[in-house]
């Protein structure tokens, strides 16, 4: 197994430093709102940004608008030249450049927006209270610290401390969030914090309420609200007047403005070494945490739902296995098949979301368990065609010979034909695992930290792609190598077994 550890090493350390090479970036031609049209522009799925750019597409100068999930995404596509320009809010932006020294802002906005909290639109009476508390906090001034606190030359000096003797009786207040949008909200010290999160705690006390605070997707906000699984939203979000088809808003509780972010063709390119970058990825605020949270995460998500995915897929087979030679079990094979289809026949990511967010959508379920289940009830179905498949590769003879020495039908399927179905389908089962630890990167898309979430949360802090996706990539990589090691000494053990029979 060493040597194939070695080898994967090693084909990560040489991709490490073909990335490492410093490639040409285009020079900017962006430099006022008016230069954006025939343009890439990079914008974050879902945002004001992304509504107004969207009308660029239209005017026939062959606008390109490249949409990705996270803020950080677009602006590292605007340093490697895969992008013109991006759309995004100022302060955000600022932190982006303040990090990346070869960006600039320009001095034109774009556009002059509102912040809001949305809410579900049946909850009249819970926007009512929010609308309450955002008046009573801008009235007593502790709006206006919260704000200074993160904006400003203040920044530090007002940090929001809840007042002694506030009670919490009330219940839980759940506010849904996408911790990548510094400084309303983002990761520090292993915590969400910033403006949004000050203020959302400092609703709650006025509530009487305990906070507690989901971490998703942007564009998994609103429907997080709309089915129940949070209160409010809160993550920089402008009243649109599409949004408000759909959603709610609470008063408006600060204002900012769209800018335009891109390339500074006279900002001389610093580049930290290596070691500075790993201290700063990893080291600094005991980041490294967010990959071992994730990886734990990872590992019993894809241990639990293939034994999930076996029982399932064992059940599923013998069922159609049986109704294939014996013609029996004509309903229960019915109903296998319409699993079959349906579960083979949708993305897992579908699944994944519609559990959640339809089935359990009014149920406090915990996100680890909502995983298992998506992952297992997917993983059955393909693992019911590989037992089906072991089966069936059995030759009829042997079911015949079995029952000439006086077996039944059931003891034969157990004591001669499994044990050697599931030996010429450890491969395959092998193969499945596998495969289902790597499509639980896309766990996040519920809020749950799983191994790739972690090194996005990494990424969102210190705006670095390289270390934290290929140290991703290592730890997946090891992990297969790992298991794919130990499925071929189980292999060679079964046959070895076989030969002193």
């Amino acid at each position: 197994m060493r040597k194939y550890v070695i080898a994967a090493l090693c084909c990560l350390l040489s991709l490490f430093a073909l990335a490492g090479c410093k490639s040409s970036v285009p020079e900017n031609t962006v430099f006022s709102v008016d230069d954006l049209s025939g343009k890439k522009i990079g914008v974050q799925l879902g945002t004001t940004g992304d509504t107004l750019v969207s009308e660029y597409e239209e005017d026939g100068s062959g606008t390109v608008v490249e949409r990705y999930n996270k803020g950080n995404d677009a602006i590292q596509a605007l340093k490697q030249g895969k992008v013109d320009a991006v759309v995004i809010d100022i302060q955000p932006a600022k932190a982006f450049t303040e990090a990346n020294s070869d960006l600039t802002i320009l001095e034109e906005e774009f556009v002059n927006e509102d912040y809001a909290l949305c809410i579900s639109k049946s909850r009249p009476e819970l926007k009512a209270s929010i609308n309450e508390a955002i008046r009573a906090l801008k009235e007593n001034g502790t709006l206006d610290n919260i704000l200074k606190n993160y904006i400003g030359e203040d920044a530090g000096k007002t940090p929001y401390v809840t007042p002694e003797g506030t009670e919490h009786s009330n219940g839980t207040l759940v506010m849904a969030t996408n911790a990548y949008f510094k400084p309303y909200e983002y990761y520090e010290g292993g915590e969400i914090v910033g403006i949004d999160v000050d203020m959302a705690t400092a609703i709650a006390d006025y509530l009487g309420m305990n906070l507690k605070i989901e971490d998703m997707e942007f564009d998994s906000i609103i429907t997080a609200v709309q089915s129940g699984k949070a209160d409010f939203g809160a993550a920089g979000m402008t009243v649109t007047p599409e949004r408000l088809k759909n959603i709610d808003f609470s008063d408006t509780y600060t204002t900012s403005q769209q800018v335009i972010v891109v390339r500074d063709n006279d900002a001389i390119g610093a580049n930290s070494n290596i070691i500075e970058k790993f201290k700063n990825d990893f080291l600094t605020d005991n980041r490294y945490e967010f990959l071992l949270t994730g990886l734990r995460n990872t590992i019993i998500i894809a241990v639990c739902a293939a034994l999930m995915g076996i029982l399932i897929g064992f059940f599923v087979a013998v069922i159609r296995s049986t109704h294939d030679k014996t013609g029996g079990l004509t309903i229960a094979n019915f109903i296998c098949n319409i699993y079959l289809t349906v579960i083979r026949g949708t993305p897992t990511m579908v699944q994944l979301l519609i559990i959640y967010y339809i089935i359990f959508g009014s149920v406090d379920i915990n996100k680890l368990a909502v995983a298992i289940l998506a992952f297992g009830i997917n993983s059955g179905a393909y693992v019911a065609e590989i037992f089906r498949s072991g089966i069936m590769s059995i030759d009829n003879g042997q079911f015949e010979a079995a029952r000439s020495l006086g077996l039944t039908y059931k003891k034969t399927f157990i004591y001669v034909i499994l044990p050697q179905a599931f030996k010429n389908v450890l491969p395959a089962l092998a193969n499945e695992f596998i495969v289902l630890l790597k499509e639980t990167s896309i766990s996040g898309y519920i809020g749950l930290t799983d191994l790739t979430r972690g090194g996005d949360i990494i990424r969102s802090n210190t705006y670095d792609a390289m270390l934290p996706l290929f140290v991703v990539a290592l730890i997946y990589l090891v992990l297969v190598v790992i298991l794919s090691a130990l499925v071929k000494k189980l292999e060679r053990r079964l046959r070895s077994n076989e030969r002193r029979l």
